[in-house]
C-alpha cells in the first residue's frame, strides 16, 4: 500500500508514523513556567541527535485545542528543561502526567512524584528516573502553528550509581535501566528488557571480490 504524505490528513500521518516508528524512547520533560508553576509531561517524538555538541531533539505537538502545550511555552520562556527517562516502575506516574491539565496545575504534585534539584538549571529533576539530562535550549523550530521541535543541549547528566559499571570508562548497565518506550496506538508501550546482539563488521575493502 502506498501513502502520499503530501495528501494525507495530519491525523492519518500521525497514525502511520506512530504505528511504524517503534519503539520510541520517552522524554519525560520537567519545566517551570515563568510564573513558577512546575510541569511534567511525556513526549515520544524524541531522541539523541549529536555528541558534539550533545543535542537532544524533542517534538512537541499542539494540544487538543490547537494551542501550544505548556512544556513548549515554558521551554521558550525560560530556555531550560529536564529530560527524565522512564523506567517501567514509574510508568503509571508518567501516564498520569500525560493528562492535558490547565496551565496552573502542577503535574508533578498530581502524580505524587518526588523531585531533586538540578545542578546547572532551575527546573527540578524527577527522583524516580534512573537517567536524567539537564538541558538548555539550543534551537527552537516551530514547524507548524504551535508545534515545536526543540533542540536541547545537555549540560549535565545524572545516572543512578547502581547502574554504573565503570565510571571512568562511562560504561552503563543499560539493561538494568528497565526503560519503556512508546508503541502503536493509544496506550501501548514496550520494555527494553528483550534484546539481542550483533557484532558490526570490522572493515570493508571496496572492490574486493569473492574467491
Amino acid at each position: 500500500m502506498e501513502f502520499d504524505f503530501e495528501m494525507l490528513a495530519a491525523d492519518d500521518r500521525y497514525k502511520l508514523l506512530t504505528s511504524t516508528i517503534v519503539p520510541r524512547p520517552i522524554a519525560w520533560i520537567t519545566t517551570v513556567s515563568k510564573n513558577g508553576i512546575r510541569n511534567a509531561a511525556p513526549f515520544s517524538f524524541f531522541n539523541a541527535m549529536s555528541k558534539t555538541p550533545p543535542i537532544l531533539a524533542v517534538g512537541i505537538q499542539a494540544n487538543a485545542s490547537g494551542g501550544m502545550k505548556d512544556s513548549a511555552h515554558n521551554i521558550l520562556d525560560t530556555g531550560e528543561f529536564v529530560v527524565n527517562l522512564v523506567a517501567h516502575a514509574v510508568a503509571e506516574a508518567m501516564n498520569i502526567t500525560s493528562v492535558e491539565a490547565p496551565s496552573e496545575v502542577d503535574e508533578i504534585a498530581l502524580a505524587g512524584l518526588d523531585t531533586l534539584p538540578s545542578v546547572k538549571i532551575f527546573p527540578p529533576r524527577l527522583a524516580a528516573s534512573p537517567v536524567v539530562f539537564e538541558c538548555k535550549l539550543h534551537t527552537p523550530i516551530e514547524v507548524a502553528k504551535n508545534q515545536l521541535i526543540v533542540l536541547g543541549e545537555i549540560v549535565h547528566a545524572h545516572i543512578d550509581d547502581a547502574l554504573i559499571l565503570d565510571a571512568e570508562k562511562c560504561y552503563v548497565d543499560t539493561p538494568a535501566l528497565h526503560l519503556i518506550g512508546r508503541m502503536h496506538g493509544r496506550g501501548w508501550y514496550s520494555t527494553t528488557d528483550d534484546h539481542f546482539q550483533m557484532e558490526r563488521p570490522a572493515s570493508f575493502a571496496y572492490g574486493r571480490t569473492k574467491t
